[in-house]
């Protein structure tokens, strides 16, 4: 069994890469340069763990402290820039999308949630680095680039971090191994996300007649 530091930090790597891939491949749907994608997709890898990072007073912020985060963030923007033309039509640009970023929200609500618990917080604090760390990213990448957030809209996403990062406290409190308890939590938070993909599983929105 490898050690939980080395999962963490695969783990970590993992979603800063496919959180900058999705930034990528929007940068391309938006007709940007790839100096914008590069951009875009740092911001989308990193900008969650930096907010946390802040918030929690580990500084300087974890990819000052180690560039090779920000070497996995722009490899993965640029990857995502330019494999874009692969997904042909618009729908299948926003499936691979969306996969990408679900796969970056499940390891972030964990990996933030086990932040907020190192650094002392309490559980309901260790949740809420959990879903900023999982959701930041993406909220900036989408106000960059003009769309409304996901994590504004009806669809299960924050919730689906939230889940995750639930998951892991609580199983941590139960007092099982921590590996299991890491990988079954941010399994949850990405079926609960795809499923919201593929079903279409949704929130109910306030609707408002003219």
């Amino acid at each position: 069994m490898m050690s939980i530091d080395l999962l963490f930090a695969i783990l970590d790597y993992a979603g800063i890469g496919f959180f900058a891939y999705s930034g990528g491949m929007l940068a391309a749907r938006k007709t940007l340069d790839p100096f914008g994608a590069a951009i875009v997709g740092a911001v989308t890898g990193m900008g969650g763990g930096t907010l946390r990072d802040i918030l929690l007073g580990s500084l300087p912020v974890y990819w000052i402290a180690e560039p090779s985060y920000l070497g996995v963030a722009l490899v993965g923007a640029l990857l995502g820039y330019f494999t874009s033309p692969w997904a042909q039509s618009l729908a299948s640009r926003r499936i691979v999308l969306n996969w990408a970023d679900a796969v970056g929200l499940s390891v972030f609500c964990v990996i933030g949630a086990r932040a907020g618990l190192a650094a002392g917080a309490h559980w309901s604090i260790a949740l809420l680095t959990g879903v900023m760390s999982a959701a930041f990213g993406g909220l900036i990448r989408d106000i960059i680039v003009n769309d409304v957030p996901l994590v504004l809209k009806e669809d299960i996403y924050a919730l689906a971090a939230l889940a995750g990062a639930g998951a892991y406290v609580a199983g941590l409190s139960l007092g099982l191994p921590v590996e299991w308890v890491t990988l079954g939590a941010a399994a949850l938070a990405l079926v609960l996300r795809g499923c919201a993909i593929v079903f279409k599983w949704s929130l109910p929105a306030m609707k408002i007649s003219d």
